[in-house]
């Protein structure tokens, strides 16, 4: 709330007129009225509408989701619905029960929920209208798999080593920066080069720089920009968003040079819809953009923030890959570059728990879908009813730290999935196997698409990092979650930790 009352200190009446400012306060106060007539119909789960009218249990489950949750789910079960934002949101926190969002599709839509989410957060009206051009999009996530993933991971390697090489060849010195703001930087230049290329006719440092920093100021208010609240109210976050789409346009995209093969084909099914100079094709690369790396950048700083507080897992991978630049014949150190394939970063299964184990702690990812029509869900704890117009949703954190599914789920244990050095897929509540034990990621078809790419851009970051250069933390202070993305992806540091980095002697 404390943004919103900064944002709207910055709002200047005369943009408006009083008259506008009247109206849309009576509009505000009848929507508050109408949202707090609502009553529990019979067959419906219970019905928490909060002391805030509205904004309902909005400031509860921002302190901290994650026990707010279990505190109604104690009162109430596995199944409630809460006022939110001015939505109202049927939770499901049994796991066994989330089959129940994937089976029905037809009454259950993403689609919906999705496009309106798109709308506001990055300006972009045709996917609402056009559903050929959706379907004809969602096609170009083949090419985040497969055979072009393994042509995206080449370049992404070359990349890396073109970052990293001015520290590879500097004296073996200290350098201090703080964790989060090295893993924004390295994170977006990297994915950005990767899938859009790189700016030719100028400098394309300053370029980048400069749309890092637009880009995070934009992503700082994505969750305002996915509200009910006007973008107005939000200070320059519009103008910020414009220009970001400004840059992501065709005309300056042709400038760039080394488009990834995922980048041409969106391009192209774009301009089969849009003239050439709408810049809503810049709002869809924006839109890619944000998916590709607006949750890699906090997974990254989660993933090596552990490893450097927890030295016993910092030792257990870098002996992994030592053990298998060994067996690939590569030697290690400055001047010997190594390359691992998709399948050898898929064998580094110490690596890839840890990694696995920082998204169980740090995601709040929430699997929503729109009820399309009024629908009775059958479960075997009993039926239960939901309402067209409203939200449906999974909350995965539930089960990612519940005792039963995960021993001291409150603590890191980056073994936490290797069984007999071997992955470890196998977990149980209530005595019955889960289907779903991890889920940063969503679930069903809508399940991320670039998880694939993301995955290995923090494994490939990892083994160059731990390959080449000794790392330390130097804050003593714990760091804790900050919980402004709530229901939105994997959750931001409550602070920044300084660490420090040398090439290895």
């Amino acid at each position: 709330m404390a943004a919103v009352s900064a944002a709207i200190g910055r709002f200047s009446l005369e943009q408006f007129g009083l008259w506008s400012l009247a109206l849309a306060a009576a509009l505000l106060l009848l929507a508050l009225c109408l949202l707090r007539g609502r009553t529990r119909r019979p067959g419906e789960p219970p019905l928490i509408k909060g002391w805030l009218p509205y904004f309902g249990v909005v400031l509860e489950l921002r302190k901290d989701p994650l026990r707010f949750m279990k505190t109604l789910q104690k009162q109430h079960g596995d199944t409630f619905t809460v006022l939110l934002g001015g939505k109202y949101i049927t939770f499901i926190l049994d796991p066994f029960q989330y089959q129940l969002v994937i089976k029905n599709q037809k009454q259950l839509s993403f689609r919906v929920f999705s496009d309106e989410l798109v709308g506001k957060a990055f300006s972009i009206s045709q996917l609402q209208k056009n559903h050929d051009m959706n379907d004809e999009l969602h096609l170009c996530y083949q090419f985040l798999q497969g055979k072009s993933l393994d042509i995206l991971l080449e370049s992404m390697m070359q990349n890396l080593k073109q970052v990293f090489e001015s520290q590879l060849l500097k004296t073996t010195g200290w350098d201090t920066v703080q964790l989060y703001t090295f893993c924004s930087s390295i994170i977006f230049d990297i994915t950005f080069t990767t899938i859009y290329g790189k700016l030719l006719v100028c400098d394309n440092n300053k370029f980048i720089d400069e749309l890092r920093d637009d880009f995070l100021k934009f992503d700082d208010n994505f969750t305002y920009l996915v509200s009910d609240i006007p973008i107005e109210l939000l200070g320059n976050i519009k103008s910020i968003r414009k220009k970001i789409i400004k840059c992501l346009s065709s005309e300056n995209l042709a400038k760039m040079q080394g488009w990834s093969e995922i980048l041409q084909r969106r391009q192209d099914v774009l301009e089969k819809y849009y003239v050439h100079e709408d810049l809503e094709i810049g709002a869809h690369h924006l839109g890619f953009l944000w998916a590709s790396v607006a949750n890699t950048i906090p997974a990254m700083f989660w993933a090596m923030y552990y490893l450097l507080r927890h030295p016993e897992a910092m030792a257990a991978v870098r002996d992994e890959i030592d053990r298998l630049l060994q067996s690939t014949g590569q030697k290690k150190g400055s001047g010997f570059p190594i390359y691992l394939t998709r399948e050898q970063l898929d064998s580094l299964i110490c690596l890839e728990s840890t990694i696995f184990e920082a998204l169980r702690l740090s995601s709040y990812s929430t699997t929503i879908r729109f009820v399309e029509e009024d629908l009775t869900l059958s479960a075997e704890t009993g039926d239960f009813c939901v309402r067209k117009g409203d939200l449906l949703a999974v909350f995965p954190p539930i089960f990612h730290g519940d005792p039963e599914i995960f021993e001291a789920p409150e603590e890191f244990r980056y073994d936490r999935f290797v069984e007999d050095g071997k992955k470890k897929t196998t977990f149980f509540k209530r005595g019955k196997k889960l289907k779903c034990y991890l889920m940063p990621f969503g679930t069903g078809t809508t399940k991320c698409p670039g998880r694939f790419f993301a995955i290995m851009e923090i494994k490939q970051l990892l083994v160059i990092l731990l390959t080449y250069f000794d790392l330390e933390i130097i804050d003593d202070k714990p760091i804790g979650i900050d919980y402004r993305r709530m229901l939105f992806g994997i959750q931001y540091p409550d602070s920044d930790v300084l660490f420090r980095y040398k090439v290895k002697s």
